[in-house]
């Protein structure tokens, strides 16, 4: 079971980083594609956003404590801060994408660790992440062409 919550700690702390890195991405960009983006940016916080929560209970229902800081968010997260400013599209969507698929890693492990373990609700959970985050991938590969 310990393998099971570590990896669900590990999912929360991506989501989370990539939920508040996206955020700052949709507070800040700008340029001539800025409502596009705007809106793009703002519809995948939101949906990080609502996986926050449902993570952070799948770790309790497993009979954890969930991370009571950023300390600990950051602790168990493997995706990291950006400092790319607004005006850098193309730079944001590729941090995002290189986020996507480190968290699409992290939720991956915790599937198979779950299913391994009998855990069929945490594994279905996590499942429908993987292809909330499979759809995120497609969206973010689409806009960088062409650029």
């Amino acid at each position: 079971m310990d393998e099971l919550i570590g990896a669900t700690r590990q999912c929360l702390g991506n989501t989370f980083v990539m939920y508040f890195k996206t955020h700052g991405f949709h507070w800040n960009v700008e340029g001539i594609h800025f409502s596009q983006y705007h809106e793009f940016f703002g519809d995948l916080y939101e949906d990080l956003y609502g996986a926050v929560d449902p993570l952070a209970e799948e770790i309790r229902a497993l009979g954890a404590y969930a991370p009571k800081n950023l300390n600990e968010i950051y602790k168990y997260a493997t995706v990291i801060e950006s400092d790319i400013l607004g005006d850098n599209l193309r730079d944001m969507l590729i941090t995002l994408e290189k986020d996507n698929l480190e968290t699409i890693a992290t939720l991956t492990s915790a599937f198979n660790i779950a299913t391994k373990a009998g855990k069929q609700g945490a594994a279905n959970f996590i499942a429908d992440r993987l292809d909330k985050h499979e759809k995120h991938g497609w969206q973010i590969r689409a806009s960088l062409k062409g650029m």
